[in-house]
């Protein structure tokens, strides 16, 4: 348990700061660094140590990953940080392969439709956040760790933080970043809408007999998807980290399994594509459900990444949109400062929710459509799925503007994820 902190007189002690930014995963993290070095104090917020580890090659995958799109990368590459996730595992792929384990509907994708060199990279969370934590030790952001929120309220134009520790802090702006279940929205009263997907997801590391090829594999069955996504191991090692989405008593089951019985039970339901799976790491079991703010700001609170939108694992999107949230919140921010106008305003925040909004609803609902009419049972909806499947897979066009959506290729992207202009 963290001491109290006191000041003079007995008080807590106060911290003042123009930004307090709550949560320092991969998205409040990539906030605190894509607003430092500009003249603002900017205080970051966890119950973490914010100490970034040593990294251990050696070490096992760890079981949560994220499917950084070409956007992604371009925001990590202007913040400075890839090169030394690269450093650690960065795990490219170029194909992705999807299909009907009910029927015969199947789709390739390829980077090479749109010219590109990836469709993107699957990166453990905490290769993201260690190379964050790293960056901003280097930074003016002042860290503060080991303690969480328990109270807010307003106090004249600023918004005043109780953090478990004792002391205070007092910033004009809050933005929470502190995930799914956001201390910071809840303790705000945010309204939001969610329903829960009556699925759970069991993601683990495997070993399998066959490469993955560099190739993110996704089949969907009757009961849930179940993708495969490339990961680097030893030299004639294959792994993936998978993603297994099933209905809650499946889950149980599947977890109760010993790791034999396990990886025989996943290797029949990926149909062996990659042979025998002949390993598994630790599982966990995470349920899934669907949660969206409905609104993303109010007088000097924003919410980003999943304290605003959390969506169906499907497609890896969730890290990703995060991601833009805080780009974009970064850049309309310092513009406001710019122009000399008070960030905590609406109006100000407002640009951010009004950018962000519209494209994160946009997604959720294709995400959500995609995931219903593959649990649909009905057979008419299972010939169009396989139907809709072959035909896409048969139209280069269609392909290619899903590669270029996955790569953050078009839309309304902010600097820091837009593609370099070559110079005249």
């Amino acid at each position: 348990m963290s001491a109290v902190n006191y000041g003079k007189g007995g008080q807590p002690m106060e911290i003042t700061a123009d930004i307090a930014i709550v949560g320092a995963g991969m998205v409040g993290s990539t906030l605190a660094l894509a607003l430092a070095g500009n003249g603002l104090k900017v205080l970051l917020i966890d119950g973490s140590d914010l100490a970034p580890r040593p990294f251990n090659p050696g070490s096992a995958f760890e079981p949560r990953v994220s499917a950084l799109s070409a956007a992604s990368q371009r925001i990590f590459q202007r913040l400075g940080v890839w090169e030394a996730m690269r450093a650690q595992r960065v795990n490219p792929y170029t194909d992705m392969r999807v299909w009907d384990g009910s029927g015969t509907g199947a789709v390739h994708f390829s980077a090479a439709h749109v010219h590109a060199q990836v469709l993107g990279h699957i990166v453990e969370n905490g290769v993201v956040q260690d190379a964050l934590l790293q960056a901003l030790h280097q930074a003016d952001t002042r860290l503060l760790g080991g303690t969480r929120v328990e109270q807010m309220r307003h106090s004249g134009d600023d918004r005043l933080l109780s953090l478990a520790d004792g002391s205070q802090v007092r910033a004009p702006l809050v933005i929470a970043a502190d995930g799914a279940n956001s201390a910071i929205r809840q303790l705000a009263g945010c309204a939001t809408r969610e329903w829960d997907y009556l699925h759970h997801a069991i993601v683990t590391s495997v070993r399998t007999e066959h490469s993955h090829r560099a190739t993110a594999w996704q089949r969907f069955g009757d009961d849930g998807p179940l993708a495969f996504l490339p990961l680097q191991g030893e030299p004639g090692q294959h792994w993936s980290s998978i993603v297994w989405s099933t209905t809650p008593e499946e889950a149980r089951r599947l977890m109760a399994l010993d790791t034999p019985d396990f990886c025989a039970a996943l290797g029949g339901r990926f149909e062996h594509r990659l042979g025998q799976v002949l390993a598994a790491d630790a599982r966990l079991c995470i349920p899934l459900r669907q949660r969206h703010a409905r609104r993303y700001i109010e007088p000097g609170l924003a919410l980003i990444g999943d304290a605003a939108h959390t969506i169906h694992p499907l497609a890896g999107q969730g890290v990703n949109l995060g991601l833009l949230d805080a780009a974009v919140l970064a850049e309309e921010l310092l513009r406001a400062r710019r122009r000399g106008e008070r960030l905590a305003e609406v109006r100000v925040l407002s640009r951010y929710e009004r950018r962000r909004m519209p494209h994160n609803l946009a997604l959720m609902a294709a995400m959500e459509g995609f995931e219903r009419l593959f649990q649909a049972d009905p057979l008419p909806l299972r010939w169009l799925r396989n139907t809709g499947l072959a035909l896409v897979n048969e139209l280069p066009d269609a392909k290619a503007a899903f590669v270029r959506q996955a790569l953050g290729l078009g839309g309304d992207l902010p600097e820091l994820a837009r593609v370099a202009e070559a110079p005249a």
